[in-house]
């Protein structure tokens, strides 16, 4: 079991910053890759951002040059600094971890992140 609790979210004002972060505790030996997904009210949930165990990243192309992920592996925590935020932003962020096999997706209780003025 892996358990997930986020942090961070909060109401910011358009082209401001945000740190979420992700605290991870429980069997992390299984887990090869940690993420961060986001759901708006009426639409699907959506890759955010995606770091890999050996530390590959990806990100969902509107997020590509505000968004970075990253981790600290120590305290095993995972992060993601939100810059020039826009009110499109606004939506829920999910933690994910993933487990390769058996394959196996857990995910945090999300965090509410809106952008507004």
């Amino acid at each position: 079991q892996v358990q997930l609790v986020e942090s961070g979210g909060g109401l910011v004002q358009p082209g401001g910053s945000l740190r979420l972060s992700c605290a991870a505790s429980g069997s992390m030996f299984q887990i090869n890759a940690m993420g961060w997904y986001r759901q708006a009210p009426g639409k699907q949930r959506e890759l955010v951002a995606a770091i890999t165990g050996g530390g590959d990243t990806n990100y969902g192309d509107s997020m590509k040059g505000r968004f970075t992920i990253s981790r600290d592996v120590a305290k095993n925590t995972l992060y993601l600094q939100m810059n020039s935020l826009k009110p499109e932003d606004t939506a829920v962020y999910f933690c994910n971890a993933h487990r390769g096999r058996p394959s196996y997706d857990y995910w945090g209780q999300g965090t509410q992140v809106t952008v507004s003025s």
